[in-house]
């Protein structure tokens, strides 16, 4: 059964709005996904009718909503196919649950001269944190290099693997290019010598069902707002073994078992990595938009995507002096692309004035415009409530504009 894109949008209010006098194309949902309404009244009706904190309270408010938060931490797992719900830590989006887990895991395991195994197409946030852990203890940070097409090339990533390697970071699909990266395939390297793997779901998890279990992966990361949900929200997803060796990040309140001033004893997992009052309704809401694209159904999602993608890359093809960067076999709904002669913004900003939001610039991802030897790209990214008639007003636009800087 097909998508009824029509009713789909209409769960999206923000889609029947105006930019500056035209209908809004929202082609940015590499940056931030749009909210569906089933997602916004739930966030309205925890602030009107539920709130109040969690965990610590024995009034009727507090263990209402306590139930309704664990609830979605349930959710969640089971979305994922996680063994345990305690294996899913609510952080406040993918870069934090990085940070996390690259400050944790650094205290515990690495010492100077070990080995850290990141890929040349990352998001700076599955960067920056691992090159300050290996900074601070003398690691040395290794990277997967890539071919043109924007594909990990994975008999290098196999010399790479060594006993100094203590873990591999790389992302599920690339925020720039696109490419749907072989995770499976990168796991069980890693795991034929006993490493653990995290992988940046950030991307992945709008466009595809993700199996925990199916994947083994040791750690698993995505942020709500790029999944229909709220902002300033986001999971760590550990295996539970690895999760107890690891020590707390943040400490504090919803920590700890017990508090002298001579010793703490911390809290049993989830708790121990949940310092303070977490965004309550961000946890209910991203359930919430969990449950919603269930409903539709991921699989039909990525099918409809796909032609939206094979769509729009035949149109974009077309084009004079147009060359898209990264033509990976696999990729998911994100098409990156420079124009001969004419700077990614100024063809963004004339976009804008015509109705349509792309993203334009290096996308966090500068060691991968270096490798391209560009400035930057503009990025248009689909998602299941675009239409090939936005495609259709977006080349026409996009014609008009380069027309207009040449």
């Amino acid at each position: 059964m097909e998508l009824d894109i029509e009713a789909i949008r209409k769960d999206f209010p923000i889609l029947s709005r105006t930019v500056n006098g035209k209908p809004l194309i929202y082609f940015d949902n590499g940056a931030t996904a749009q909210k569906p309404t089933l997602v916004i009244d739930a966030i309205e009706n925890y602030y009107k009718h539920q709130n109040a904190n969690i965990h610590r309270g024995v009034h009727t408010l507090s263990q209402e909503i306590t139930v309704a938060y664990e609830n979605a931490r349930a959710t969640i797992q089971n979305h994922l196919n996680a063994t345990h719900a305690h294996e899913i830590i609510f952080t406040a989006g993918t870069t934090a649950s990085i940070n996390l887990l690259a400050s944790s895991f650094s205290k515990k395991f690495l010492s100077k001269g070990d080995e850290i195994i990141i890929s040349a197409m990352e998001h700076h946030s599955n960067i920056l944190p691992w090159q300050q852990a290996c900074e601070e203890k003398g690691a040395v940070l290794k990277v997967i290099p890539i071919n043109a097409e924007g594909e990990l090339l994975l008999d290098e990533y196999s010399k790479l693997l060594s006993e100094k390697t203590k873990i591999v970071a790389v992302t599920h699909i690339s925020n720039t290019l696109g490419t749907i990266n072989p995770i499976k395939e990168i796991i069980t390297l890693a795991h034929a010598k006993n490493i653990p793997v995290m992988i940046d779901g950030a991307q992945a998890v709008p466009h595809t069902a993700v199996d925990v279990k199916e994947l083994d992966c040791d750690f698993y990361v995505f942020s709500g707002h790029k999944l229909f949900g709220p902002t300033g929200v986001g999971i760590l997803y550990g295996k539970e073994k690895w999760l107890n060796k690891l020590p707390p990040y943040q400490i504090g309140g919803g920590t700890i078992k017990t508090v002298t001033f001579e010793k703490t004893e911390y809290a049993d997992l989830p708790l121990k990595f949940e310092a303070g009052t977490p965004h309550i309704s961000g946890g209910i809401g991203l359930a919430k938009a969990i449950d919603y694209i269930n409903t539709i159904g991921l699989d039909k999602i990525a099918a409809y995507e796909h032609t939206l993608l094979e769509y729009a890359t035949e149109r974009l093809e077309k084009i004079e002096g147009l060359k898209i960067i990264g033509r990976a076999k696999n990729k998911a709904s994100v098409i990156s692309f420079v124009v001969n002669g004419i700077h990614p913004f100024d063809i963004g900003t004339i976009l804008d004035q015509l109705g349509i939001a792309v993203r334009t610039g290096h996308h966090c991802t500068q060691p991968l415009m270096q490798f391209y030897d560009i400035p930057g790209t503009i990025r248009a990214s689909f998602a299941f409530y675009n239409t090939k008639q936005e495609i259709d007003e977006f080349v026409k636009s996009l014609e008009r504009a380069i027309n207009m800087l040449r």
